[in-house]
């Protein structure tokens, strides 16, 4: 039978409002008290019932997190980031996998909410109209975590897509690179696609070089699509020095293409990517990237969903974190 609050009073000899205020780390319990009820909490293994909880006080402690691709390394480090000011601050999260499906994602939303989440936490592809609304008749609060909306009418915390891809660009034409390829995600992607193909074009204007539309491949962010892209490159007439991925996975995915023809990274064809995962210092050479600081923007968002939840006072409801270049092999001059 199911151990309730009635018999942990019952075993400590306590009332059954003394046993909520332990449960809910009410400070105004003696410590002995508060010992013997925890020893029948132990002795019966009670477990606090939160539904019954989260009813009576109209708070869960739980956060909705919408994740992308739970198989995606750089997504894992964003969810760790949330986990552990979720900790700091105790709550739960709900992590949910949406695949980047419009459909799926707003499904997934709606499923949070029924669970009567305290707030949510959406990474995800491009926040359309449908989005909004979800968000807006969610009672709860939200915050985009690793994308942003175009309206800025929902708190977010990111980078600068565009700016670092400009910047990637522009340390393979700082190398001397003039023909370049890009490996593009899908420009329906606001930021790791669209956002990433207009800081490649920008940074081509800026330096005099002109745009060549039959040097840009479009990836799915997987490893197949950057092998696929190179070899599409490697066999035009006059292929690119440099080839810069929207992605860590599809620019191994382009060094292993080029390596497999047997060419040489970067001595004939340099690869910069934008994401700097754990992966692109695995891969021989070593993956030069624009590293994201995905752990940050993980516990950025969470720390800004908590003042939110809590009506605390927020200074800025769009956040935008620093990127930086980690220079490694993949790149040289020509």
């Amino acid at each position: 039978m199911t151990v309730t609050i009635y018999d942990v009073a019952r075993e400590a000899g306590v009332s059954m409002a003394t046993v909520s205020r332990v449960v809910n780390n009410n400070p105004n319990v003696k410590p002995a008290t508060r010992k013997k009820v925890y020893e029948a909490i132990e002795r019966l293994g009670y477990r606090p019932n939160a539904v019954a909880r989260g009813l009576a006080s109209k708070r869960t402690t739980t956060v909705g997190v919408v994740i992308p691709d739970i198989s995606n390394s750089i997504f894992a480090e964003v969810a760790r980031g949330i986990e552990d000011i979720a900790n700091m601050y105790h709550y739960n999260i709900i992590l949910c996998n949406a695949d980047k499906k419009k459909d799926k994602e707003i499904r997934v939303v709606n499923t949070l909410l029924e669970k009567q989440v305290d707030g949510l936490l959406f990474m995800g592809g491009a926040v359309t109209e449908d989005h909004l609304q979800a968000f807006k008749t969610a009672n709860v609060p939200v915050v985009l975590c690793a994308t942003s909306d175009e309206s800025e009418q929902i708190p977010s915390v990111d980078i600068n897509h565009e700016e670092a891809a400009y910047d990637a660009v522009m340390k393979l034409i700082q190398n001397g690179h003039k023909r370049i390829g890009m490996i593009s995600g899908t420009l329906q992607d606001p930021a790791s696609g669209y956002a990433r193909f207009q800081g490649y074009k920008r940074a081509l204007q800026e330096s005099g070089l002109s745009y060549d539309e039959s040097l840009v491949r479009i990836g799915n962010y997987r490893y197949e699509s950057g092998v696929e892209a190179m070899k599409y490159f490697i066999e035009l007439n006059e292929r690119p020095t440099a080839v810069f991925s929207a992605t860590d996975e599809m620019a191994i995915g382009a060094i292993h293409c080029i390596q497999d023809s047997g060419l040489q990274v970067p001595g004939d064809i340099s690869v910069i990517s934008v994401d700097n995962s754990r992966m692109a210092s695995m891969v021989r050479p070593q993956l030069t990237a624009v590293a994201q600081p995905m752990y940050d923007i993980g516990a950025v968002s969470m720390r800004l969903l908590t003042k939110l939840m809590k009506k605390e006072h927020v200074e800025q409801y769009k956040v935008t974190l620093p990127h930086e270049i980690v220079m490694r092999q993949s790149v040289g001059g020509v």
